[in-house]
């Protein structure tokens, strides 16, 4: 007779975030392992019906390493995943969004080798550490980047913010990356990119502060997708109050810019990379 096994944990973090966590190998790696004396050092997997994923769990001591592995039987995006192991055992794990957490539920069928309460534990370990890990991704580090450019500040920061030439330096984000709105205290800006199918999405953004060729402090308050602002959606209340900021500094005909951008952990990496090449397009841009 079978014997199934449920175990559950409640993650503040949106719903969207936490499907990531489960899902996306940048991730798994982070958290999929029961202490800290192992870990999960590689994660493949192709999310679909039918797809096959094999995650590496080993000591960090050496002394012992297995594969994780399986099979997908059933995937409903932000949903549920069923999946059967190599051994032929079945595994349901299930989202769900509530007020202000997600419950993920797991239920999985028991092997005979070892006590069902030492595979408990086993997994319930695993399970808070991906709630412990997901958690986290909404901490907001300030990241700083900063570039001298051999021009005047005025046309440092018109090429900055300028309609025709944000987009070239900002292609370093996204190649289809525009604003529609007005540099302007108190006023509102969408920064907005084209999805695959050519849908409009982004952020909704407020100027806080703006002194020409000295600085422009932005807000970030929510997300815009397919025409609508989402100001309320869980996914926002992540980072929601971020702030990005631009100041400029001019001495001998050599301006400054520096870059202040709140980012919370889940995309540090991406900016980390992305700033630098940005900036370096904006001096290209302005030096020519």
């Amino acid at each position: 007779m079978k014997t199934i096994i449920s175990i559950s944990t409640n993650v503040k973090a949106s719903l969207s975030q936490a499907w990531r966590s489960w899902t996306s190998s940048q991730h798994i790696v982070n958290w999929n392992f029961a202490s800290d004396t192992w870990h999960c050092p590689k994660a493949e997997l192709d999310l679909q019906v039918g797809g096959k994923f094999n995650y590496h769990m080993a000591a960090k001591d050496g002394s012992m390493a297995f594969d994780f592995e399986g099979t997908f039987d059933d995937v409903k995006e932000m949903e549920s995943l069923a999946y059967t192991l190599a051994d032929g055992r079945s595994v349901l794990v299930k989202f769900e969004q509530k007020e202000d957490h997600v419950l993920v539920t797991e239920e999985f069928e028991a092997e005979e080798m070892n006590s069902s309460e030492m595979q408990k534990n086993g997994w319930q370990a695993i399970l808070d550490n991906f709630k412990k890990y997901t958690e986290e991704l909404n901490t907001m580090d300030r990241l700083t980047f900063q570039i001298d450019i051999s021009a005047p500040v005025e046309k440092v920061y018109d090429t900055m913010l300028g309609q025709e030439t944000y987009p070239k330096w900002t292609a370093a984000f996204h190649p289809s990356s525009f604003y529609r709105g007005k540099w302007e205290e108190g006023e509102k800006i969408l920064f907005l990119g084209l999805d695959e199918n050519g849908n409009e999405g982004g952020m909704v953004s407020r100027v806080r502060k703006l002194i020409p060729s000295e600085i422009v402090s932005i807000e970030h308050v929510g997300m815009y997708d397919k025409g609508e602002e989402l100001l309320e959606d869980p996914e926002v209340s992540a980072w929601a109050g971020a702030i990005e900021e631009y100041r400029f500094e001019e001495k001998a005909g050599l301006t400054t810019v520096k870059v202040l951008s709140d980012c919370n952990k889940e995309y540090k990496g991406y900016f980390l990379e992305a700033w630098p090449k940005a900036l370096e397009i904006l001096k290209s841009i302005c030096e020519q």
